[in-house]
């Protein structure tokens, strides 16, 4: 992990990489197979690498979090991480769990069908990572202590990317806009990852279905689509039959985001499905497969509007596990420990009595059944294995403290400064639990999944 320097949107500026590449170097492994990798941290802050998706079953100690399953590596430091691939099969991905290093410190992983078996579709012609990203000109680590200095929302992006790349639409940017070569006849697996901080995103290809096969590395049933949703952390593989005219073609990939008086990046990063061959292109001096990105062909595919729920859930509502002989789906039924848990947007007194940059001149917060997590200061798996007193309470509640409607334009005041805490709640190995995730609407909603560590 050590700095490099990247030029994008015509300005330079060093960003944290993984052996100075952006996007990371690609794991690829198959199913079953537990690997290796050696962190060494070169760069001048803390650092730690999720491998998110991946299950570690009984070996939490490399998932990444800090101060949550291990403590960070120090600059200077270094330290070896197990990945064990138990059940996982099709495509994650990694990145840096230590503030916002994730912006830029991020890469594929894939993860083949063992020796002997095959996908449970057509096998493709190739398969090509595509991960769709954010970037902005000011040093990432600088928003983040702008953000924390004025307790309000972080400065937008000043673009989305695809494979570190903004695309045709930005300044300075077209001469590097990625191409996908492709063989009319053919058909590609894409394997999409958003690994943009905090936005949903909506991808298309004109003129070009996608059929969705796989999601978070388990398949799904085959789903035709002109566009998918993919959120921040999920993956998502994608056939893409080559069968136009040969010609370019943009993919694209813009926000969805519903939040009211919220600013997003409503920017458009583009990248080009290039056809092999000689083909007719008027408006290029060229008539080869070096044609430049100006064909008749290569205007934008048509995406959902920015706040399109109802496109954004048809997608998702259409995506079903496989659950065939090899792939089978086990929900369990009888359930131990039910947990109900409420997820707030809340707020802060601004510290000092100066006026901070969130509603009403406080700070901005965030809760899960109104307690707003205070971090450590050792890692949490670390001091439960170790018996260390003091550093988290066993008290995480399994329902809030007040149940009401939590999307009415009334909403109770008083939760709107939740509590300080490090709470967590322990289970007895092999419990089964039902977890009811409920967005609030205290102080505004927030688009974001949520995934297990």
């Amino acid at each position: 992990v050590k700095e490099a320097t990247y030029t994008r949107l015509c300005s330079t500026k060093k960003i944290l990489t993984v052996n100075g590449q952006f996007p990371g170097p690609t794991i690829e492994a198959q199913h079953g197979d537990t690997i290796y990798v050696n962190v060494y941290n070169q760069g001048k802050q803390n650092i730690t690498i999720h491998w998110h998706g991946v299950l570690q079953p009984r070996y939490p100690w490399a998932d990444g979090p800090e101060y949550i399953t291990q403590c960070p590596i120090k600059p200077g430091g270094r330290f070896r991480q197990k990945i064990i691939f138990s059940t996982e099969e099709g495509t994650l991905w990694w990145h840096a769990h230590s503030d916002w290093s994730r912006a830029t410190v991020y890469g594929a992983i894939i993860i083949h069908p063992k020796v002997g078996t095959r996908y449970p579709f057509p096998k493709p012609d190739a398969e090509v990572p595509i991960i769709l990203g954010e970037w902005w000109k000011e040093d990432i680590t600088k928003v983040l202590q702008q953000m924390h200095d004025t307790g309000g929302d972080p400065n937008i992006s000043d673009a989305f990317t695809i494979n570190g790349q903004p695309g045709d639409l930005y300044p300075c940017s077209k001469q590097g806009t990625f191409k996908l070569t492709v063989d009319r006849g053919k058909t590609y697996l894409l394997r999409l990852i958003n690994a943009a901080m905090n936005i949903i995103l909506f991808f298309a290809i004109k003129k070009h279905n996608l059929t969705v096969v796989g999601v978070d590395a388990g398949y799904t049933k085959p789903l035709s689509s002109e566009y998918v949703t993919i959120s921040p952390g999920q993956t998502i593989d994608a056939l893409l039959s080559a069968n136009q005219k040969p010609d370019l073609y943009y993919m694209v990939a813009r926000a969805y985001s519903t939040g009211s008086n919220h600013h997003f990046d409503n920017t458009t990063t583009t990248a080009i499905v290039q056809y092999k061959g000689k083909y007719s292109n008027p408006t290029s001096s060229s008539s080869s497969s070096s044609s430049s990105s100006s064909s008749s062909s290569s205007s934008l595919p048509s995406l959902p509007f920015y706040n399109d729920t109802n496109a954004a859930f048809s997608f998702l509502g259409g995506l079903k596990s496989l659950a065939d002989k090899k792939h089978p789906i086990d929900v369990p039924l009888h359930i131990r420990n039910r947990i109900f848990t409420t997820i707030s947007v809340n707020s802060f007194p601004c510290q000092d009595n100066n006026n901070c940059a969130g509603p009403n001149g406080t700070r901005f917060a965030a809760s899960m059944n109104n307690i707003s997590f205070v971090n450590p200061s050792t890692a949490l798996l670390q001091a439960y294995y170790q018996h260390t007193n003091g550093v988290y309470g066993d008290n995480f509640p399994d329902m809030p403290p007040f149940l009401f409607n939590f999307t009415d334009i009334f909403l109770p005041l008083n939760l709107e400064t939740p509590k300080r805490g490090t709470e967590v709640m322990v289970l007895d190995y092999n419990t089964t639990v039902e977890i009811v995730l409920q967005g609030t609407a205290l102080m505004g909603g927030i688009d974001h999944p949520i995934h297990l560590h």
